[in-house]
């Protein structure tokens, strides 16, 4: 076999590129730190560490959307507290108010700081978050969700839920809305509501009811009706009676499976209206309570009248503080879960991690042995190279 000079001269060039080309590549690991430089190198595990990166960046974004979710359930739970507070305020008033020492001109001093904490509940409901959006709007974030029109009170907002996603299939609500805070409120007792007749002239005096048999509840609407002074019945919507009594003041009376108690001397025709709790907000509850404060009273039936009114009131602000005390429950275990999910969030990114530095994380030690041995060798290819370039057949002519 005959090889030509051009021949030996090409095949010498093209060995001595590709050592130079591989010293690159290794030169170029080194310098980055990664073993696979570009898909070509390692297709398989490029493919895998492609997949890692975005499960990282997955998990990433999810942990912004839990700052997100945390920072709104944050100050949605600092808004629930500030109401926790004026209602509470708005009960100590209430209680005063109706301490029977109480002049008519004291309890309208009282009423007037308690519309102002009324006014200050619209205001918390009409919050805003930190994006300048309405905290308790629901969906319809640009809504003002609180609107008063006259002496009533409207909710604008709708009754959704946004739910952000903070993990693999894991969503929360990152709050609530303000018909679920401000107006789906139970009043009385939260089963049933007992309120005596504007025109009664009795003293008598409604206290606490309880459900004693839900069984025989049947939500229906009644009326407690006074006979004479010492005897009552109980009519059904269509008047027709369904239980009957004897009574002295401090009596339990029962029926349908609820019971309550009347203090004080009803006197013949007084009538108590007793039905299912319905769905009330809670500003027009401060505002009920204010107005009976500043009727005040001028006798013993307006003074029991009053008596009636706040207690109403005290028994519907219950409700009230129960209702934003479950709404802050719920509001604190979305912040519990988002605190573990981000927690387990970290330990998927930390294995992600972890998996992605072997696969892509250069062996420095094997890197720079193979580098010298590929120096050497493009030194050793180099200078035979040019032994074998210099040799020609003219040298041994003479």
């Amino acid at each position: 076999m005959r090889v030509s000079t051009s021949g030996m001269f090409a095949a010498g060039q093209n060995a001595m590129l590709r050592l130079q080309e591989a010293l690159d590549f290794t030169q170029r690991q080194i310098s980055s730190g990664r073993r696979i430089l570009t898909p070509s190198d390692d297709p398989i595990a490029a493919a895998r560490s492609l997949e890692l990166r975005e499960a990282v960046g997955r998990l990433e974004q999810f942990d912004r959307n839990a700052n997100i979710a945390t920072n709104r359930l944050s100050q949605e739970e600092s808004a629930l507290a500030s109401v926790n507070n004026v209602l509470q305020r708005v009960r100590e008033l209430s209680l005063q108010g109706n301490n029977a020492t109480q002049s008519n001109e004291s309890r309208k001093q009282i009423a007037v700081e308690i519309r102002e904490l009324r006014d200050q509940l619209v205001q918390i409901a009409n919050q805003k978050d930190g994006n300048g959006s309405f905290l308790f709007s629901g969906n319809l974030e640009d809504t003002q969700p609180v609107v008063k029109a006259g002496a009533a009170f409207s909710y604008n907002g709708d009754q959704g839920q946004r739910y952000i996603q903070i993990g693999e299939g894991r969503q929360v609500a990152d709050g609530d809305s303000g018909a679920a805070i401000f107006f789906n409120i139970r009043n009385g007792n939260g089963t049933f509501s007992a309120v005596p007749n504007a025109a009664n002239t009795g003293t008598g005096i409604l206290g606490a009811g309880s459900l004693v048999d839900p069984t025989a509840w049947d939500q229906g609407q009644y009326t407690l009706r006074f006979i004479d002074q010492a005897n009552y019945e109980v009519l059904d919507a269509g008047a027709g009676v369904v239980s009957t009594g004897t009574f002295e003041p401090g009596d339990t009376l029962a029926f349908r499976g609820i019971e309550f108690s009347i203090d004080g001397q009803p006197e013949a025709g007084d009538e108590f209206g007793i039905g299912p709790s319905r769905y009330q907000d809670v500003f027009s509850m401060v505002d009920g309570i204010a107005s009976a404060l500043e009727q005040g009273s001028s006798s013993p039936a307006t003074q029991a009248a009053l008596h009636n009114a706040i207690n109403t009131g005290l028994q519907n602000i219950d409700q009230a503080i129960g209702n934003v005390l479950d709404v802050r429950i719920e509001v604190g275990s979305r912040l519990a879960a988002i605190e573990n999910q981000v927690d387990t969030n970290g330990a998927y990114k930390l294995t992600y991690q972890s998996t992605l530095a072997d696969i892509e994380d250069l062996d420095y030690a094997e890197a720079l042995s193979r580098l010298s041995l590929e120096v050497t060798t493009l030194q050793a290819a180099q200078q035979s190279f040019v032994k074998t370039q210099s040799l020609s057949l003219f040298n041994y002519l003479r």
